[in-house]
């Protein structure tokens, strides 16, 4: 014998015709379950995997590189080393040594930085006090203090790079250090 139900107008129905409207209801519950165990996660591995395009990188904010006192009135350049946190995708390291920078006082208060890299092959150049300038051991080039080149057949297509510095309150040296690309003779920051 099937059980029935009466509906407000009185009429009868069979219990069995209550239960797919009973099995939609549960369906769409399971459904909503499934889709919070599921796509939250989901979610949260996709900005995840997005998270480094979010994080900025310090290249391009000026850094503390030491004290104009530190460097000789006469003018003769020092190379400082440039440390800083460094970030690949998803991994950070902090104070790692990413360059370096020739700094050279230019007056009682001004400083100019220069570039380590030569922009021919990317090779570190060198100071010859002897000489008074920098040279590029790869390619035999010289510059001279301002990091302009010495010899007309350079293979460097273009003048060392030159930073943007300047001495801030205290005698501090602060210096917008960047990397550029080499080989090119436009002066472009990598990205």
């Amino acid at each position: 014998m099937v059980a029935e139900s009466s509906t407000p107008g009185g009429k009868t129905r069979p219990e069995s015709a209550l239960e797919p409207r009973r099995g939609v209801l549960a369906k769409l519950v399971a459904m909503a379950a499934w889709a919070a165990a599921y796509l939250v996660p989901a979610a949260a591995a996709v900005a995840a995997f997005l998270n480094p395009l979010r994080v900025k990188s310090r290249a391009g904010e000026p850094l503390r590189l030491g004290s104009i006192d530190a460097l000789p009135s006469d003018g003769t350049p020092r190379k400082f080393p440039v440390v800083m946190d460094r970030t690949d995708a998803w991994n950070r390291f902090p104070n790692q040594p990413v360059g370096a920078v020739f700094l050279r006082r230019t007056g009682d208060a001004e400083v100019e930085a220069i570039q380590v890299v030569c922009p021919h092959a990317g090779c570190f150049v060198n100071y010859d006090p002897q000489k008074n300038v920098f040279f590029c051991p790869c390619h035999i080039a010289s510059f001279d203090l301002s990091g302009k080149r010495l010899d007309e057949t350079s293979p460097s297509p273009r003048d060392l790079d030159t930073l943007d510095a300047e001495v801030r309150d205290g005698g501090e040296v602060w210096v917008t250090f960047q990397n550029f690309r080499t080989g090119i003779p436009q002066k472009v920051p990598e990205a």
